[in-house]
């Protein structure tokens, strides 16, 4: 007599759709172009302080690096339907003040680094939301608490940090060689 065995179906987390291949491509470009520009700066560059900012080029690529954990994790949040809470633009502050102060004199290595590692977690992180998760939507406490759906706090801040950064950096650097 023989006997066979029916297995029981694999539970799966949703695919992954097309939408959030392009989120994380677009993502990882841009710490990408972040990090192939930072590699080429010298000493003095990256001692440079960014005007109206105060803090230094290589502490501001070590901020985006260090803050891609904290962007996913929050928009991972808001694909799991619930609410971004106790996260105001003071909050945010005061975590940059922290980190510029504590990491102050951050090398390139460290920083470069840090981008690399963060940057890749993130875009493989973004990549393995589903339509559906990036349509989510809930309140976000450092928008008002208006509810914003995860693909667009995706875009905001993940996606969008590096080239926001990149792009003062390059002018703070073009103002100080001016």
């Amino acid at each position: 007599m023989s006997t066979s065995t029916i297995a029981a179906p694999i539970a799966t987390a949703p695919r992954a759709g097309t939408r959030s291949s392009a989120l994380a491509d677009r993502l990882i470009q841009g710490a990408r172009a972040l990090a192939n520009f930072a590699s080429t700066l010298s000493d003095s560059d990256w001692q440079t302080r960014v005007p109206q900012d105060g803090r230094k080029v290589g502490v501001m690529v070590h901020h985006v690096a260090s803050m891609y954990p904290i962007e996913i994790q929050l928009a991972q949040l808001l694909a799991s339907g619930k609410a971004v809470t106790d996260v105001t633009w003071d909050v945010v502050a005061g975590i940059n003040a922290m980190h510029a102060q504590e990491f102050d004199g951050v090398t390139k290595e460290a920083a470069l680094a840090l981008l690399k590692q963060n940057s890749v977690a993130a875009e493989a992180a973004v990549r393995a939301l589903s339509d559906e998760e990036l349509d989510r939507a809930a309140p976000v406490s450092l928008n008002a608490d208006a509810p914003l759906t995860c693909q667009f706090f995706i875009e905001d801040h993940a996606l969008r940090h590096s080239y926001h950064h990149f792009a003062r950096i390059r002018a703070a650097l073009k103002a100080a060689a001016a």
